[in-house]
């Protein structure tokens, strides 16, 4: 994704595109997993990491990051592939690998419909596998 994509994109959520929020959102464009806070503070080691967090928290506000509590005691997020204009049945589950402790988007898995008691609001939906992934599971046979 090029910075003037990142522009249009960060300007139609309703954000003053910035040369953090660009720098931020392109690398986030590029995973394709889940990331930390520590991982783009590794990544990007020219911005502080309060205005990483800053930035993270404004694209979260602005739904163009999704958080995962994935039960590391890390917040996760993963990036949103609808700008920002995700609807609740897109909502996907991920798979934490208790090897590595890495955290995986399961895109093609939505989030199956729970039926809630009369009355009950939800008001986040988190899904998460947990076991081994598929590369800790060959090492441990090798």
């Amino acid at each position: 994704m090029n910075a003037k994509d990142c522009c249009d994109i960060l300007t139609q959520a309703g954000i003053r595109p910035t040369s953090t929020r660009i720098l931020v959102y392109e690398a986030i464009a590029e995973e394709k997993n889940t990331f930390s806070l520590g991982d783009l503070e590794e990544r990007l080691p020219s911005i502080d990491k309060s205005g990483l967090f800053r930035t993270l928290t404004l694209f979260h506000d602005h739904r163009l990051i999704h958080s995962v509590d994935d039960g590391s005691g890390s917040l996760k997020y993963c990036f949103c592939h609808n700008h920002g204009n995700c609807r609740e049945e897109e909502e996907h589950c991920h798979f934490y690998c208790e090897e590595c402790r890495k955290t995986y988007c399961l895109d093609q898995d939505l989030i199956p419909h729970v039926d809630l008691p009369e009355g009950f609001i939800p008001r986040k939906i988190n899904y998460i596998v947990k076991g081994i992934c598929a590369n800790c599971a060959k090492r441990k046979h090798l």
